[in-house]
């Protein structure tokens, strides 16, 4: 019989870059006066990927970050000029470029998107559906072929913890000074509807959530694998000894689960091998969870 878990609607400026850096700047972006700028183009490498994005208020204040500081010192100076032409302009930086006395490091060049005046309506609208937990996507004003000329959003990182102990006590700390969206359901709290042997309900988890299972007795697993493995999330992960991870493994397929949904519930979870600390082993979860939330980038700009 199913437990209902009351959902908690997630923090959509949580996030890594690509999540909060992008979203925060997408979001600025939707003030009268601000201007967005975009990498629409890569020559080499650089140390952000494309498509990051920062946005310079009317003020002048910049939101986001592409570089060090001396970057975005520059963009404000051609954000201003934009502004005076009121068009849109891409302009190369580094390698290549007719700026001399701008250099960017490892000799690579850049091409950045300065957009005075960016669709106000369809930045909201991608606010609006990452704030829901949808992907989004805004069309760039880019003057020619073979640059980046549609921008893929997805929702920010999210956890769902279940378990107890100082080990989640850990990570749901470790996640929230990492300004990364986190709900905990604990056995030993009745507020969270936890309850042995029930699946959960009312919860969702969708492609950019991470399932995390922090139990010592692993009798409460069960159900909650069952629901997690029908779910898109990323990240299924269970902490346990070989002994756990084989009686888990057991109880699954008696469940009726297939090899396949079984075999999508990490264990042992983490980077770091017999991670011992409640600290060490939430550090080592959360590295391994944004790791494998990273991956997702490349794959919704492949799809995209």
């Amino acid at each position: 019989m199913p437990v209902s878990l009351a959902e908690s609607r997630p923090d959509a400026s949580a996030g890594l870059n690509g999540g909060l850096d992008d979203h925060a700047a997408l979001r600025a972006a939707c003030e009268d006066g601000a201007g967005l700028c975009t990498i629409v183009g890569i020559e080499g490498s650089f140390s952000r990927r494309l498509g990051a994005q920062l946005a310079i208020t009317a003020q002048g204040d910049v939101v986001g970050s592409l570089s060090d500081g001396c970057l975005e010192q520059e963009l404000v100076t051609r954000m201003a000029r934009a502004r005076a032409d009121g068009q849109p302009a891409v302009q190369l930086y580094g390698s290549g470029s007719d700026i001399i006395d701008f250099r960017l490091p490892c000799g690579s060049g850049l091409d950045i998107l300065i957009d005075p005046t960016p669709d106000r309506a369809e930045l909201r609208q991608a606010v609006a559906l990452l704030e829901a937990r949808q992907g989004a996507t805004l069309r760039l004003p880019v003057p020619r072929a073979g640059l980046l000329d549609r921008r893929h959003y997805m929702p920010s990182p999210r956890l769902l913890i279940f378990g107890h102990g100082p080990e989640v006590d850990a990570l749901v700390t470790l996640a929230a000074a990492s300004d990364i969206d986190c709900i905990s359901f604990r056995k030993d709290d009745p507020a969270s509807g936890l309850s042995l042997g029930r699946t959960p309900t009312n919860l969702s988890a969708d492609a950019q959530t991470a399932i995390i299972l922090l139990f010592h007795d692993h009798e409460w697993e069960l159900p909650i694998l069952e629901w997690a493995v029908a779910t898109p999330a990323h990240y299924i992960g269970a902490q346990g000894g070989a002994d756990a991870r084989e009686a888990r493994r057991t109880g699954l397929e008696r469940a009726g689960l297939s090899s396949d949904q079984i075999a999508r519930v990490r264990s042992p979870i983490g980077l770091i091998p017999k991670a011992r600390d409640p600290q060490v082993l939430a550090l080592s979860v959360l590295a391994d969870v944004i790791a494998d939330y990273e991956c997702l980038h490349d794959r919704a700009a492949d799809a995209g």
